[in-house]
């Protein structure tokens, strides 16, 4: 299975639950867009404008190369170019020393509290086997979200993986990005209900999501998501 897994307790064989609800974790739980402005902005204020531009070039053409954002990888890439600036090595502490906790939307927890009297909860993120574990452990979400937590590198590849772990009779998956969810909701169909967070650089790229269905259900933030009834999800019992 071509995935990167954070460790997680599987579901015992015949104990399918009723509903599993999903989250997304960068700029659905947590504003990551802030978390990589500050990082930017921390290259250029060490390194200078031609530094940061430099940095910021490799991780759109790793990006581009992996399909998930790579911190560590393109900070990896441009010391390769820098090998004798031993300041490169304090941007790497400044990364998984970030306080990510600082960065949990608004009332994120209190939602994942909520859902949980409807279902099992669990993360299906997408991202890199250091960093984004690393992310999700000091942000305080694993704990929220009891160590249920699958990090691949495509999500919308590993349905079947995420069905073995979490065995349900139905589905919801909350994500900021439309794409994601409407090839999920090919796979899943009727089995599974998508939610729609309107937050970040991705749901806010009009052009990029016309091109897209939309979700069953549209939130603005993912706090609206506490004034939401479970009667809004078909298919949750």
């Amino acid at each position: 299975m071509s995935a990167t897994r954070a460790k997680t307790k599987r579901t015992a064989p015949g104990s399918r639950r009723e509903s599993v609800f999903l989250f997304d974790v960068d700029n659905t739980l947590l504003d990551n867009d802030r978390m990589q402005n500050d990082l930017f902005r921390h290259m250029q204020r060490e390194f200078g404008k031609h530094a940061r531009d430099r940095y910021l070039a490799i991780f759109e053409e790793l990006r581009s190369e992996l399909g998930y954002a790579d911190y560590l990888g393109a900070l990896e890439r441009y010391r390769v170019e820098n090998m004798h600036d031993p300041r490169l090595l304090h941007v790497a502490n400044w990364l998984v020393d970030y306080p990510f906790g600082d960065r949990v939307y608004p009332h994120a927890f209190q939602v994942i509290q909520r859902v949980k009297r409807w279902g099992r909860v669990a993360i299906l993120s997408d991202g890199d086997a250091v960093f984004q574990p690393r992310k999700v452990e000091r942000s305080g979400l694993w704990k929220a979200f009891g160590g249920h937590v699958l990090i691949f590198i495509h999500k919308e590849q590993e349905l079947a993986a995420v069905e073995n772990f979490f065995p349900a009779r139905h589905y919801v998956m909350v994500d900021d990005k439309l794409r994601l969810l409407q090839a999920i909701k090919d796979v899943w169909q009727h089995r599974v209900t998508t939610v729609f967070v309107q937050q970040g650089h991705y749901a806010r790229d009009k052009k990029a999501n016309a091109k897209y269905r939309p979700a069953d259900l549209s939130v603005r933030y993912i706090a609206d998501l506490l004034d939401i009834k479970r009667e809004a999800f078909p298919g949750v019992a």
